[in-house]
């Protein structure tokens, strides 16, 4: 439920054919869960508290700010910096697939083309195709480095840890045969130690189907996992500030009154177009900022923690 207040802080999302479209999704995600229908994903807690850039960044690197906490991505200049919706969703399958198979090596199928449909990609080519921009974002991200930093002048402490996502990786486009007809193996990718442990450890429980919903707008996305991730442990009311929520959400906006302003219209928007599936969020929106109120999350947990 969005709630605004009283100053007038209206938003209409317009019926159109992408939201008749995505509110027939919600009802299919309504009827079955996300364990029943297969579709329960997960997302590392690291990428959740500040995010992926939204669209592509200038330079070799990215910062984002959450609190105290910040996140700062180093990209190899030959491929750059992973960013959109695509890099988001590798991430929860790979957080996926590494809590089902209680392994760090993950096998991506036998063909690229089976590893789009997995996804709910197209195999589409070409430069806009989701072959060639999946196969882009995989490189941008297995061969990026992330530090996390917290930082609490208050008292006097900072610590961080840094890692890959991937320690290794073998990418084959379709299937390759070598001398007397042998194919060779499929493709595979070897997550870092560090981030395997942070996936297996802390992974934070989300509905595939609704990524694959969003996967148009990475900030709806990002929106949909953090209001998750939250309502997991909110107690109280919590009031987050429209500045807190730009620099965790909004580094393509300025660091200005008309940057805030933006963000927060583009913010609103998107977490109307959320809540025709998290209609759980109650969520109410002020002149100063938006008031999280203790809410069900979207996943529900089941009596094993582990079996989420």
């Amino acid at each position: 439920m969005i709630r605004n207040d009283n100053f007038g802080h209206k938003v209409v999302v317009k019926s159109t054919p992408r939201i008749n479209k995505f509110v027939t999704e919600f009802l299919a995600i309504e009827a079955e869960s996300a364990k029943d229908a297969g579709k329960l994903a997960f997302m590392a807690r690291a990428m959740v508290m500040a995010t992926l850039p939204h669209s592509k960044p200038d330079g070799f690197i990215f910062k984002r700010k959450n609190g105290d906490y910040t996140l700062t991505i180093k990209a190899d200049p030959q491929f750059g910096l992973p960013y959109g919706s695509l890099p988001r969703l590798l991430l929860a399958w790979l957080t996926r697939e590494a809590k089902r198979t209680h392994s760090p090596t993950l096998y991506l199928g036998k063909t690229f083309s089976e590893f789009l449909k997995t996804l709910n990609l197209s195999q589409s080519g070409g430069k806009r195709g989701d072959a060639t921009r999946l196969k882009d974002q995989m490189l941008r991200l297995f061969t990026s480095s992330i530090s996390c930093i917290y930082q609490n002048n208050k008292m006097g402490m900072i610590k961080g840890d840094q890692f890959v996502v991937a320690r290794s990786f073998e990418l084959w486009s379709s299937p390759v045969k070598q001398d007397k007809g042998k194919i060779l193996p499929q493709s595979t990718i070897t997550l870092s130690e560090d981030f395997y442990n942070e996936l297996v450890e802390r992974p934070i429980p989300i509905d595939l189907r609704v990524l694959n919903a969003l996967r148009r707008s990475p900030l709806q996305i990002d929106i949909y996992i953090w209001l998750t991730y939250r309502f997991s442990f909110l107690k109280c009311a919590t009031k987050i500030p429209w500045a807190l929520l730009k620099n965790q959400f909004g580094s393509d906006y300025g660091n200005n009154s008309m940057g805030i302003r933006d963000f927060k219209k583009q913010f609103i928007k998107s977490l109307h177009v959320v809540g025709i599936i998290y209609h759980e969020a109650n969520i109410e929106i002020r002149a100063d900022g938006a008031i999280l109120h203790p809410s069900l999350t979207h996943i529900k947990p089941s009596k094993k923690k582990e079996e989420f």
